[in-house]
């Protein structure tokens, strides 16, 4: 069947946004409550997977906002787009009812108020888009490629060969996996004005007004998301005059939404808190590798500074600033966002400090170590596509196997935003040391057995 010229784009955004909306629907009336921010956050990655190299897969009105709002696409083809995906989105809500004759109604949850779910919405809307613009295809056929000849390694380094972006779809599909544990018990979770006007058109009987404010704060998001691209995109001439500028918005950023989506997840008691942060981390590390090696975390910092690869000592030092300085921003902001509710750094019930220290140390190591091995050496093709994989899946490992015993911080910025909004409820800021010690010397110990093992790398064997 042939069709006229450039509709499959359409019939791509129509498709794609009618099986993520109605994914979404099915989880929420007859799906898993553990499973079903996997199962929506699976749709859209493999959904991108399918279109991106037929539309680029927005499947978004907010995604295609913010790429007419960087430059990337017309204004004019942004909003043909954004009417099907809307069409699409009230079509499959419509369908999800009468499949399976019950609807839910769009409105903040119980307990929190409009401005609390309008900065979830607007917050993860902002992360959606910011990950979409660093990692999507370029066009319509064309996927994007990072050539190893010019682009920066986490290091500053120059990567030997080119390989293509083939990780955009799960780096994109996977932001619902960090944003729907973290912001979904404060707004539902759609992040998407497709997905917002689809739920409150077909619960219409149930009430119908909170589609606006709910589309208001994700085209915020999708602004924000524009602003922040334009602040760290390396191929921007105003950021390759000073790269680091861009490698510190960057640093700032990503440790923002870490801490952010750490702290939501456990003040919200989420079922799934651990796969959560740790696709927050890897989206994070897929976006913006490319730009300032995506730390996000002072012990990663000190692990490569140590092993001698390009950072310099005055780099690192602001690399610190802006990483302890996100994961403060990202702190005050969940405990603003949940009613002013911490918690602390402890230790857990029935342990004692060295099995903290030797928890923390072991882990933190870990992950500093695989920052190392997948992101400063000369690796391969199929490595290089799967670093951020790669270095959330420390998380998941950390997070599971010592989150009882201290919690698996892993990351002095993270301890440090998490002590510093504790003591709005009478929290020990004290803790902070030893947190802080424990995982910096993992990173040091992670650069010296690196430089042990990998006598290679610096041209000794």
């Amino acid at each position: 069947m042939k069709l006229p010229q450039n509709s499959q784009k359409y019939v791509a955004e129509f498709l794609g946004t009618y099986m993520l909306v109605f994914s979404i629907g099915c989880n929420v009336l007859a799906g898993s409550r553990i499973w079903l921010a996997t199962s929506i956050a699976s749709t859209l990655m493999v959904c991108v997977y399918i279109f991106g190299d037929v539309s680029g897969a927005h499947l978004n009105p907010a995604v295609s906002v913010s790429l007419a709002l960087a430059k990337k696409m017309e204004w004019k083809e942004c909003a043909l787009y954004c009417v099907i995906q809307t069409l699409a989105g009230i079509l499959a809500a419509f369908s999800y009812g009468l499949v399976l004759w019950e609807v839910f109604t769009l409105k903040p949850a119980k307990g929190y108020d409009w401005w609390q779910a309008g900065l979830a919405e607007m917050l993860y809307t902002c992360m959606l888009c910011f990950v979409v613009l660093h990692v999507r295809p370029a066009g319509p056929g064309v996927p994007e490629y990072f050539e190893g000849a010019d682009q920066e390694s986490f290091t500053g380094q120059k990567r030997n060969g080119a390989f293509g972006n083939q990780y955009f779809g799960l780096a994109i599909g996977f932001v619902l996996m960090a944003a729907i544990p973290s912001g979904g018990h404060i707004s539902g979770g759609c992040f998407n004005p497709a997905v917002a006007l689809g739920i409150d058109m077909s619960s219409a009987l149930l009430g119908f007004h909170w589609w606006i404010a709910y589309i208001v704060f994700e085209l915020l998001g999708a602004a924000m998301a524009a602003g922040l691209f334009n602040l760290t995109d390396p191929a921007s001439p105003r950021n390759m005059s000073n790269p680091l500028r861009a490698n510190l918005v960057s640093e700032f950023v990503g440790t923002f939404f870490l801490v952010l989506t750490v702290g939501l997840n456990v003040i919200g008691k989420s079922n799934a808190p651990v796969f959560s942060i740790a696709a927050a981390l890897m989206v994070m590390v897929y976006a913006l590798g490319r730009v300032s090696g995506a730390h996000f975390n002072p012990a990663v910092t000190l692990a490569v500074l140590a092993r001698n690869s390009g950072l310099n000592s005055r780099d690192a030092l602001y690399y610190w600033v802006a990483q302890f300085a996100g994961g403060a921003a990202g702190a005050i902001m969940y405990t603003i966002m949940e009613h002013g509710k911490t918690f602390p750094l402890s230790v857990g019930k029935g342990f004692g400090w060295p099995h903290v220290a030797f928890a923390e140390m072991m882990f933190t190591f870990l992950l500093c170590y695989v920052v190392l091995a997948v992101a400063t050496t000369r690796v391969t093709k199929t490595k290089a596509q799967f670093f951020g994989l790669a270095i959330g899946s420390c998380v998941t490992a950390g997070g599971i196997a010592i989150g009882t015993i201290s919690g698996g911080v892993l990351n002095p910025a993270v301890a440090f935003g998490v002590s510093l909004t504790s003591l709005f409820a009478g929290g020990n800021f004290w803790h902070l040391i030893p947190y802080m010690l424990f995982e910096l010397l993992a990173g040091g110990f992670a650069a010296a057995i690196f430089v042990l093992t990998r006598p290679s790398e610096f041209g000794k064997a």
